[in-house]
């Protein structure tokens, strides 16, 4: 479990899968098959001698001005997905979180950087009947923009097919119950947290998805949400991912992005990238590169 130290705010992540041994054909479209070979700096911590890229899943726990506050929820349990990785996972997640600290009792609030599978599947468990929130005294922010994008989806996707099976309704089952409860709040995608969190659009992987910016004690660091899946994006953030549904957009977005970190030196938290997690872009030619923080690599507090 890495823990990081940014000026008076704390930030554990919590892993729910992974590191995994992922093809480049996963993520990207039409990959050259040395890909990984052509960026020797991914090793050992990010790619594997044999071309697959390590990716992971997790969530990122911020403790900033007495709030506790969860960004993205993973896959979750229990969810029927047609991708046969994540179908009715039966993951420790919950026990490990609670085992750092953080039983769902104590999250007041809960961030989804976006509305995909694997960033809000632990916003709701099932309780044997139906679908519940996970974090019962929690608020539950969506950035506005994204959650009117995937409402309409969802809408279309039920009169499209108004008898189609709960395979990946994934609005049905980890948003809409939200909604329901009463504890949904629908924000600018410029939001304020806190005086030392707040949210930063980045469009482009999705039309409302937006990273998250701390800042505390002249120190900073940014959590990625999938404007990045994985650090060789850095050098190659003009290559098409497949999730990108807008792939100018998220192009234009990494490269702002990158540009903006280099210069400013912030401690990147990549939302998918494997241990060590850490690191900063630093500029190499007209792409950037990701150097990993020294002491995340024994994952303990990485200074900013």
């Amino acid at each position: 479990m890495n823990v990081w130290q940014i000026g008076q705010v704390r930030i554990t992540q919590v892993v729910e899968a992974g590191p995994s041994p992922t093809s480049t054909k996963f993520l990207f479209k039409d990959p050259p098959a040395d890909l990984v070979q052509q960026h020797g700096w991914l090793l050992p911590h990010f790619a594997s001698a044999d071309g697959k890229l390590l990716m992971s899943v997790h969530a990122f726990v911020i403790e900033s001005a007495g709030r506790t506050i969860v960004v993205d929820t993973c896959v979750g349990n229990d969810k029927p997905r047609q991708n046969p990785g994540w179908n009715r996972l039966q993951t420790n997640f919950l026990a490990d979180l609670s085992a750092a600290g953080f039983a769902p009792e104590r999250i007041d609030t809960v961030l989804c950087t976006h509305l995909h599978v694997d960033h809000v599947g632990w916003n709701t468990r099932w309780d044997g009947s139906r679908w519940v929130p996970t974090f019962p005294r929690a608020r539950y922010l969506f950035a506005r923009t994204e959650w009117a994008h995937w409402a309409a989806e969802a809408e279309a996707r039920r009169a499209a097919s108004p008898d189609a099976g709960p395979e990946d309704d994934v609005f049905g089952d980890s948003v809409q119950p939200i909604l329901d409860a009463g504890l949904a709040d629908l924000v600018a995608m410029d939001h304020r947290l806190t005086d030392e969190v707040w949210l930063e659009p980045t469009p482009g992987h999705t039309p409302g998805h937006v990273s998250v910016r701390i800042s505390s004690g002249a120190q900073q660091a940014v959590i990625t949400g999938d404007l990045m899946h994985h650090p060789i994006q850095c050098s190659e953030p003009d290559r098409l991912v497949k999730f990108d549904s807008d792939a100018q957009m998220a192009r234009d977005t990494r490269r702002r992005f990158l540009a903006c970190c280099a210069a400013d030196r912030s401690l990147v938290l990549g939302t998918h990238f494997a241990h060590p997690t850490a690191g900063r872009v630093v500029a190499a030619g007209p792409v950037w590169r990701f150097e990993v923080q020294a002491d995340a690599t024994a994952g303990g507090a990485a200074p900013a």
